[in-house]
């Protein structure tokens, strides 16, 4: 054989792996965005750059392997990774390591990605919060592992031994420093409570569908042993059943080996914060931060600092509003629903009302954005000029129908709840609005818990630097 056809062959080989390899990553690709997006919002993400025509039915069948293999085009493919989140510069040497349980879109996760950590395990039941979580948050499999029911890992739905599920635990949970844990709030909340009362259904630890579910939270605490955790929970987990649900959880800690900050604050609860300080919306939430007590610190932080790392000056509510859309400004029906209903409340004096917000008014602070706020927006509307005297007299009024409040929009609510600053749109929605309203409505408010990461940095950098540190 003359040498150049050994040259030639082994050139050809070269090329074909290299297209192999090029098919292959880019139907991953593909795949990866299509999972978060869907395939007629890729299609049409792909027609906009490339000389493809693109269709959801040509996706379908070329993931399939229905439709002649061919690679994407450069541009195509910059157009898809600028879909998903980059990966942190820091990830190559993070300060430490930490998991997401019952993760929602990564609210918590945000702050302490900003102070060098690295998400290595998530777990979020939630399909399509799983979406917004994936396109916001760098979770690739090479080095984080996604998780669905956290009972699949601790094996409490199993008849296993605590042995077993230790064992279990410890094989499916990458060692970590930091645990993050928003374990459902629905069981203990005002709202949550009140409507399985209504419907004679069991709340609170008695809720064996999501009440008992921080109980997987203490078998993974017990079989990983972190250094530190952080439980966020409604303001109401306190309060819950006489305060014997909260007795328990801080008593369960106690009895795991750590020690709770503020653990014995009464009046004022500094484990209690209110979003308000932070962005103009009354928000207010439990946070258990724990520290191991075997490190000689565990009992020197404090939560106490956390409003001193405020924004200067806090936002206005105006300055989180976009140009108005018509799409969300209530129905003449709808609204006079509501008006009529809260006025037949007020009557009895029953309080109920919707949440009218003055926009003019630079210190206006929204009610509590709820997971319901899909269904009418009702504790948080914008006023666009109603007057409500002239509606005392004549509610149908023509012109003063035209100013009808409106609801706020997805993208409003991801800068109420923090996800971003005002003006910006870098937080990705992949999801309906319908979805949206409620992953926010669940969510928590991203600068609180950035405060409190920026808070335990100290803590966790004195962590590393022990030598037993897992």
């Amino acid at each position: 054989m003359h040498a150049t056809d050994a040259l030639a062959q082994r050139l050809q080989q070269e090329h074909l792996l290299q297209q192999q390899t090029k098919l292959a990553q880019d139907q991953h690709l593909l795949q990866h965005t299509i999972d978060i997006y869907g395939q007629k919002a890729i299609a049409e993400a792909l027609r906009k750059v490339g000389a493809n025509d693109w269709t959801r039915e040509s996706l379908n069948r070329y993931i399939n392997g229905k439709a002649r293999a061919r690679a994407l085009l450069d541009v195509e493919v910059k157009m898809l990774q600028a879909l998903l989140p980059e990966r942190p510069a820091h990830y190559d040497r993070p300060l430490f390591r930490f998991i997401d349980l019952f993760a929602g879109i990564g609210g918590i996760r945000t702050g302490f990605d900003a102070i060098g950590g690295k998400c290595v395990f998530t777990s979020e039941w939630n399909s399509a919060s799983i979406k917004t979580y994936r396109a916001n948050h760098y979770s690739c499999p090479d080095e984080h592992r996604f998780n669905s029911d956290i009972r699949d890992v601790t094996l409490s739905a199993t008849p296993a031994s605590d042995e077993e599920a230790a064992a279990h635990i410890d094989a499916q949970i990458p060692d970590h420093q930091v645990l993050l844990a928003g374990f459902p709030c629905q069981p203990f909340s005002l709202a949550g409570v009140s409507k399985k009362n209504a419907l004679g259904r069991a709340h609170g630890f008695a809720c064996e569908a999501q009440g008992t579910l921080f109980f997987d939270v203490v078998r993974i605490i017990t079989a990983k042993k972190p250094a530190i955790f952080v439980l966020e929970n409604v303001k109401n987990l306190k309060s819950h059943d006489q305060g014997r649900t909260f007795r328990v959880i801080m008593d369960t800690l106690d009895q795991l080996g750590y020690d709770v900050a503020n653990a014995a604050d009464n009046t004022p609860d500094r484990k209690i914060i209110d979003a308000r300080h932070f962005l103009p919306q009354h928000r207010e939430r439990i946070v258990l931060v724990g520290i191991r007590r075997d490190y000689p610190f565990s009992a020197d932080f404090s939560l106490n600092g956390v409003l001193q790392a405020l924004p200067q000056p806090r936002p206005a509510f105006r300055d989180l509003l976009d140009e108005e859309q018509e799409k969300y400004i209530l129905s003449p029906k709808l609204w006079g629903y509501l008006w009529h209903y809260a006025k037949k409340h007020n009557a009895k004096g029953n309080g109920f009302g919707f949440g009218l917000l003055d926009t003019h008014n630079p210190l206006a602070c929204a009610r509590t954005l709820s997971a319901r706020y899909y269904k009418d927006g009702s504790e948080i509307l914008i006023d666009r000029g109603w007057d409500s005297a002239l509606a005392e007299e004549d509610f149908s009024h023509a012109e003063n129908m035209q100013r009808r409040p409106r609801r706020l929009t997805p993208r409003e609510c991801a800068r109420l709840m923090g996800f971003e600053q005002p003006g910006e749109t870098r937080f990705r929605i992949p999801v309906s609005d319908t979805q949206a309203y409620k992953q926010f409505g669940n969510s928590v408010v991203v600068p609180v818990f950035a405060a409190v990461a920026h808070q335990l940095l100290p803590f966790i950098k004195q962590v590393v630097a022990q030598p037993e540190a897992r």
